[in-house]
């Protein structure tokens, strides 16, 4: 049983790619979706368990709200001439059907770094780490429901907007967005670097 699970999770590691055809067909209801992601937001790993990962999910019309906000955010500073095919990816962006963005909450890592002193200089790089390794998981989860998603990231500016259209406290830090939807299209191959390169064995 143990290897079957261990597979079954490698499987779907190496099954994640970046999707950016994506519909807004049903894939699963948005209850799934939310108890998903709620879950990989409760049993991500933190550094001393500091839990200052938050997350909002955006389905139906508040996920068409983010990207029109993206659309006119970049429509004002892309010069004209080169906006089509900067549309053209956003559509396909609010084309799915839910985003994830990812936050961290700054008053969670600032008060870390006065009580433990010693580690001020790491905690934010660990508060980065722990947002890479929840962004991967929710990606892959994602994925291994049927979802297809990439990993996107027009941070800062679309922060102001976002924190005003959806209440965002202050203190959370904008560091992803992850729209998602039923694949329409697959991912092109990938090539990898030789294994032997990166992966370094002394006994």
């Amino acid at each position: 049983m143990t290897n079957a699970i261990s597979n079954a999770y490698l499987e779907a590691v190496k099954s994640r790619r970046t999707y950016y055809g994506i519909s807004k067909e049903q894939v699963l209801p948005d209850e799934k979706i939310v108890a998903l992601i709620s879950d990989a937001v409760k049993y991500t790993p933190s550094a001393f368990n500091s839990q200052s990962a938050n997350v909002l999910v955006l389905l139906g019309e508040s996920h068409n709200k983010l990207w029109d906000i993206t659309t006119e955010t970049l429509r004002a500073i892309v010069p004209a001439d080169q906006f089509s095919s900067t549309a053209d990816r956003l559509g396909s962006f609010k084309n799915g059907c839910g985003t994830v963005l990812f936050f961290e909450d700054q008053a969670v890592v600032e008060g870390l770094q006065k009580q433990f002193a010693s580690y001020a200089d790491n905690f934010p790089k660990w508060s980065m780490q722990s947002s890479g390794m929840l962004q991967h998981v929710v990606w892959t989860l994602l994925e291994s429901e049927g979802f297809g998603a990439s990993l996107q990231h027009y941070n800062p500016l679309i922060d102001a907007e976002v924190k005003k259209e959806w209440n965002v406290p202050d203190s959370w830090l904008l560091l992803a967005q992850m729209p998602f939807g039923k694949p329409t299209a697959q991912p092109g191959d990938k090539e990898f670097k030789p294994i032997e390169e990166r992966v370094k064995v002394y006994k």
